[in-house]
């Protein structure tokens, strides 16, 4: 099962472009509230960092340059919108739930079935985000926006930490406004050359690549730090 979920998930990522024409197809103009859904949730639900976010803005943006499956400037605004009301909705789960969230007994509930936090968030990730807060102060709202899974995760430690809103909320803007419009214009812009059309899921490879950098140079600089 698990296997099977790995490779739908991959066959996703690299053929998004795809299977966003399909959904499309079948919704129509429903298609806003479904890729609202998605950012939404992406950003906004501490349990569910796996939806594609870069590759979906990308994608989106791509097929509306070649294709004007969507009116460009209503998308933009609605997936910043839900990139600051995710980010927004994550802080303040974060911030009602507390500390408790790293308690190993502390239960959620997901679809009827209960999943313990302990399993996705433990006591060193807050340590850490808390260190990484101090060092970078509101900027790492604004970087964790560009980080696959680190994005999902900062806002809730934001909350859980209880950094002070007005400053959260000022940075969750810029962050969520930078994000999507780099990868919805840049999809726009370049996802229709020839080179990248012809080659698209090398192109997403390559996105999702770039945008784990940051997490690997992080991971490098810990382990050098830990060995000296």
């Amino acid at each position: 099962m698990l296997m099977t979920a790995i490779k739908w998930a991959i066959e996703f990522f690299l053929h998004i472009d795809k299977h966003l024409a399909e959904i499309i197809g079948m919704f129509g103009g429903w298609s806003y509230a479904i890729l609202f859904a998605v950012i939404f949730v992406e950003t906004g639900l501490v349990i569910m960092p796996f939806l594609p976010g870069d590759s979906l803005l990308f994608a989106a943006g791509a097929l509306t340059a070649s294709l004007g499956v969507f009116n460009h400037w209503l998308l933009w605004v609605l997936m910043m919108l839900a990139a600051v009301v995710g980010d927004t909705a994550n802080y303040w789960i974060g911030h009602t739930v507390g500390a408790k969230a790293f308690d190993p007994n502390f239960e959620v509930s997901l679809m009827g079935k209960k999943i313990k936090m302990s399993k996705i968030l433990k006591p060193e990730y807050m340590e850490k985000a808390q260190g990484f807060y101090e060092k970078h102060g509101g900027k790492a709202i604004v970087l964790a926006r560009f980080v696959p899974i680190v994005r999902t995760f900062a806002p809730f430690v934001a909350g859980v930490g209880k950094m002070n809103y007005s400053k959260f909320i000022s940075y969750n803007v810029i962050g969520g406004v930078a994000w999507v419009s780099a990868f919805l214009w840049g999809g726009y812009f370049f996802g229709n050359l020839p080179i990248i059309k012809d080659n698209f899921h090398y192109s997403v490879v390559i996105i999702i690549a770039v945008s784990f950098v940051p997490v690997v140079m992080e991971l490098v600089k810990a382990r050098r730090e830990k060995t000296s």
